[in-house]
């Protein structure tokens, strides 16, 4: 039997719903992001014409785009969106993976006495949400699930692209490395110093070269040359890592503030963890510099945790570790390695790991988070404040 993978990507998807609850706003530019410093979330694709790309700055977007209509977004209203659309798919298979908020993987092998082919099946699919939710789809088809979230990307917007079995080698052949899901940045860069910038160029290399060179990248990537995916389409998802992160109205170099933020940050992502019942062992800080580089830094802690205070003091070990090279615009803090997550193609990027010791939550911190959520579940999520966040002034 044909396995048939399908990937969908809701097009534009927050862009799209403002301008679903906004009709004024059709035909127009918008842009949904945060304040004048924050970044883009998402352009619709007119605003796309002017260069307007998620992730650039808002500041950036407001000059290529000085007539755009930008809005903060609603993000319960999007995930209210993405519920929708998520039980829509699973009137048509049992096996629905959402990988965001935006777009789902879902197994249509052996469904066709049910819905006729992949591609009518694709079809009732676009209709349907286009029907319930009033937006467009596009739609990904191949045999594996890394070629058909590549799939889903052709034809946009509302494109439907079905890659034959047949034609998978070929396809691969020309196909750039830097469109495997993830690929990062550094990976390519270091694939171009070898002359690698197709799949057809890495099979140029033996396994046994790309193990060497780059371990179990190397070997993910060999496979994925050669269209090799296993993964199952997983209908059990659990969260694979937990950030926030916050964008300031004034570059700073006062590390006393910048931990005051990651206090704040940890609290939040130590309150979602505990929330969602999960721990995790590995904690991340990021910073951008006022020039818009980034680095990271990580440490693995022996057991896994979702302790407030253990998330903030490791977070603030790691900023300690940082000779800061400028004033940052941004910090940010996140909590994965809840377990064994999905390979990883990408080199890591300014990472340090390493083992620390002693940051094991202790009962009366386990209490004390217990008893904030308690009250803040009760009376707000302002209701109560840490005594070191008393003249925090955001």
């Amino acid at each position: 039997m044909q396995r048939w993978i399908m990937h969908l990507d809701m097009d534009a998807f927050f862009a799209s719903v403002e301008q679903l609850d906004h009709p004024e706003w059709r035909g127009k530019p918008v842009i949904v992001g945060g304040r004048e410093r924050g970044v883009v979330s998402a352009a619709s694709y007119e605003a796309r014409k002017y260069g307007v790309r998620s992730a650039i700055p808002v500041a950036r977007a407001q000059k290529l785009c000085p007539h755009g209509i930008f809005t903060r977004g609603n993000m319960a209203r999007y995930a209210e969106v993405s519920r929708q659309i998520m039980a829509l798919l699973g009137n048509y298979s049992p096996l629905v993976e959402p990988a965001s908020i935006d777009e789902a993987y879902l197994d249509a092998t052996g469904l066709e006495r049910i819905f006729g082919s992949v591609e009518d099946m694709a079809r009732s699919i676009k209709r349907d949400i286009k029907a319930a939710v009033g937006l467009n789809c596009s739609i990904g088809i191949a045999p594996v699930k890394f070629l058909a979230k590549i799939a889903s990307d052709y034809n946009k917007p509302d494109g439907l692209f079905i890659l034959w079995p047949e034609n998978v080698p070929a396809f691969l052949a020309s196909l750039p490395v830097a469109k495997i899901p993830g690929v990062g940045g550094k990976f390519v860069a270091e694939l171009e110093k070898l002359g690698v910038t197709t799949c057809k160029d890495v099979l140029g290399y033996p396994d046994s070269f790309w193990a060497r060179r780059f371990g179990k990248s190397g070997e993910s990537l060999w496979r994925r040359a050669q269209g090799i995916d296993t993964r199952k389409v997983e209908t059990d998802q659990v969260a694979k890592s937990e950030s926030a992160e916050n964008t300031f109205a004034q570059d700073t170099d006062d590390v006393e503030l910048l931990k005051k933020w990651l206090l704040k940050q940890a609290e939040r992502v130590g309150r979602n963890q505990r929330r969602m019942g999960v721990k995790g062992r590995t904690v991340t800080l990021k910073l951008k510099y006022a020039d818009f580089t980034s680095i990271t830094r990580s440490r693995s802690l022996p057991e896994s945790t979702d302790s407030t205070d253990v998330i903030f003091r490791t977070a603030c070990e790691l900023l300690d570790g940082v000779k800061l090279q400028q004033k940052v615009r941004l910090i940010g803090v996140g909590l994965s390695n809840y377990g064994k997550g999905p390979e990883q193609l990408s080199l890591l990027d300014g990472s340090a790991g390493g083992q620390t010791g002693g940051m094991v939550a202790t009962a009366k911190q386990r209490n004390l988070d217990k008893a904030l959520d308690t009250l803040r579940e009760k009376f707000g999520r302002d209701a109560v404040t840490r005594g070191r966040l008393f003249d925090f002034d955001k």
